[in-house]
């Protein structure tokens, strides 16, 4: 049993959006505050796998952004290494997602939150407007009731103009800003 009941969610700390396919330099920057923070979360963590399949070119997000990332089972779908030895450490619970928010993740919150409520939920990780905004207006919908915070020193956006505005449109939606 967890000392606390706050969860953490850790979006997509996968190579493709680290060091890969969409490497940013803004994710690189972070990973090793998101191992730390990680690495002392006292409660439950959950994290996310963007995962695509062969036809990823087919898909409507294929249309739109060309360039394929997070195949199944490739080097860019794997997470950061020292990413992935921290969520290990912490026994985390991984949710696998073929689009940028998901609704998985978000029903197994809700059902965990309906038999133990939890006193808080905090995301980090990438793409700050583009995945995780997705995951904290889904989580939020179905908590509603829970604070849910986004920690926006330890979530790179594509870029950060579009990292200030997923901030600034969560904080409008009472996701609460957070910072180290």
């Amino acid at each position: 049993m967890f000392m606390t009941n706050d969860l953490l969610v850790v979006v997509d700390m996968q190579k493709d959006f680290i060091d890969g396919a969409l490497a940013n330099k803004s994710a690189q920057a972070i990973v090793d505050a998101v191992c730390t923070r990680i690495m002392h979360h006292q409660g439950p963590v959950y994290y996310t796998l963007d995962t695509h399949e062969d036809n990823y070119l087919q898909t409507q997000e294929g249309h739109h952004l060309p360039i394929e990332h997070c195949l199944r089972g490739t080097a860019g779908w794997a997470l950061d290494e020292k990413i992935a030895r921290a969520l290990k450490m912490q026994n985390a619970t991984p949710f696998e997602k073929n689009t940028f928010g998901s609704t998985a993740l978000a029903h197994a919150i809700a059902k965990e939150n309906a038999a133990r409520p939890f006193t808080s939920i905090t995301l980090i990780g990438v793409c700050t407007d583009i995945c995780v905004i997705s995951n904290a207006l889904l989580i939020k919908a179905c908590v509603p009731n829970v604070p849910v915070y986004v920690n926006a020193d330890l979530c790179a956006g594509v870029t950060p103009e579009s990292h200030q505005t997923a901030l600034d449109a969560m904080a409008a939606c009472q996701v609460v800003i957070t910072h180290e």
